[in-house]
């Protein structure tokens, strides 16, 4: 597929995720494979025109993060426009604009999903940034405000009217936050709803098979993951074979996910120094943990690590602790391996397997966020 004159090596897609789609995480499953495009966390326009160092930092990146759209939200025309030219001066391939957080903070200011209950206005910041620049567009919504407001697929073609070169749509509303099923058909009618530009579909795809349902039941052009990403790092190269042969490559092997961990950490010290790489790598390593069969010990001491010191030696203590639950070749002994991910569409909301395995999200009503 295509992003304007771009050409993806695959229809997959890592989603910004607040806090954690940084440098160092987009190196990381861009290495594994699979990944065909890439998205900075969102980063406010007023603050990268004023050179924020914060913002700056977001938008870090280098030759090997490619292609690459840097994530804009903010609600005045001209800031958005000049941003996006700042953007474009950074050498990134494309610049996309948050249409779907639903936190209050960028809500409250005309940003995210606020964007979605005025087309006009939004038409017209839009139709400022596609002329203002020579890299594509894009936009990221969800389906609507709520239920009663499902504005995506208007909002939709509004955008393709307006130059955008692809639109991405989270299958909930705003008002459920990340709440309930993510809604395939509201996908497939943004889909229905446009003519020349590719939809990409969000929402609950944390398996292989669940990318592959979104597209057959969708008809959408591409999938994009976040939450995902962070519980299978594995997924993009996993998924890319499917779609290519059909073919389920199993769950990579405890070396090949302490390896990529410990690639992770490596990346996290070079990007931030070593006591702040290893004080915000706390939040990250529990989400390998969760496929590592019995790791108490890990989880309990990796979110106190203060140097790499204290990284290497939780993961060398851990290693040898897990001996005790394999057998003579290393391999975990059947009562203490994982369950296998099973693919979301295939549970019942209620199934514990299901709660237990979810991504952590924001609880409680959207407004408080």
């Amino acid at each position: 597929m295509k992003i304007g004159p771009i050409e993806l090596s695959s229809p997959l897609f890592l989603s910004p995720l607040a806090g954690y789609t940084n440098l160092p995480m987009r190196l990381t499953v861009r290495e594994i494979g699979g990944l065909g495009w890439a998205t900075t966390d969102l980063v406010n326009a007023r603050s990268l025109i004023e050179g924020n160092r914060t913002a700056l930092k977001l938008c870090a990146t280098c030759a090997e993060d490619r292609p690459l759209a840097i994530q804009l939200f903010g609600a005045v025309p001209e800031e958005m426009r000049d941003a996006a030219i700042i953007c474009a001066e950074m050498g990134v391939q494309s610049v996309d604009i948050n249409m779907g957080c639903p936190v209050r903070k960028v809500v409250n200011v005309g940003g995210g999903s606020a964007m979605m209950t005025e087309l006009t206005k939004t038409a017209a910041l839009v139709r400022g940034m596609v002329e203002a620049v020579n890299i594509p567009i894009t936009a990221k919504m969800r389906l609507g405000w709520d239920d009663q407001n499902l504005t995506a697929p208007d909002l939709a073609r509004t955008l393709e009217d307006a130059g955008v070169a692809a639109v991405f749509v989270h299958g909930r509303t705003r008002a459920q936050g990340f709440s309930g099923r993510v809604n395939l058909n509201g996908i497939r009618a943004v889909v229905e709803a446009v003519s020349t530009i590719p939809v990409i579909g969000n929402g609950d795809v944390t398996t292989p098979e669940a990318a592959q349902h979104m597209l057959d039941v969708t008809g959408c052009t591409g999938v994009s993951m976040g939450r995902g990403a962070f519980y299978d790092p594995w997924i993009f190269k996993r998924t890319a074979h499917l779609l290519a042969t059909g073919e389920l490559l199993p769950e990579p092997d405890f070396a090949e996910r302490i390896r990529v961990l410990q690639r992770h950490f490596d990346r996290y010290v070079e990007f931030y120094g070593e006591e702040r790489g290893a004080k915000f790598f706390r939040k990250v390593a529990p989400w390998y943990a969760r496929r590592f069969g019995p790791s108490k010990p890990f989880k309990r001491d990796i979110i106190r690590i203060k140097s790499r010191a204290d990284f290497e030696q939780t993961l060398a203590e851990f290693i040898a602790w897990r001996e005790q639950f394999c057998d003579e070749s290393g391999q975990l002994l059947s009562k203490y391996r994982p369950e296998p991910m099973i693919a979301s569409f295939q549970r019942d909301e209620d199934d514990p397997v299901f709660l237990r395995e979810s991504i952590p999200v924001p609880r409680g009503p959207v407004d408080v966020w």
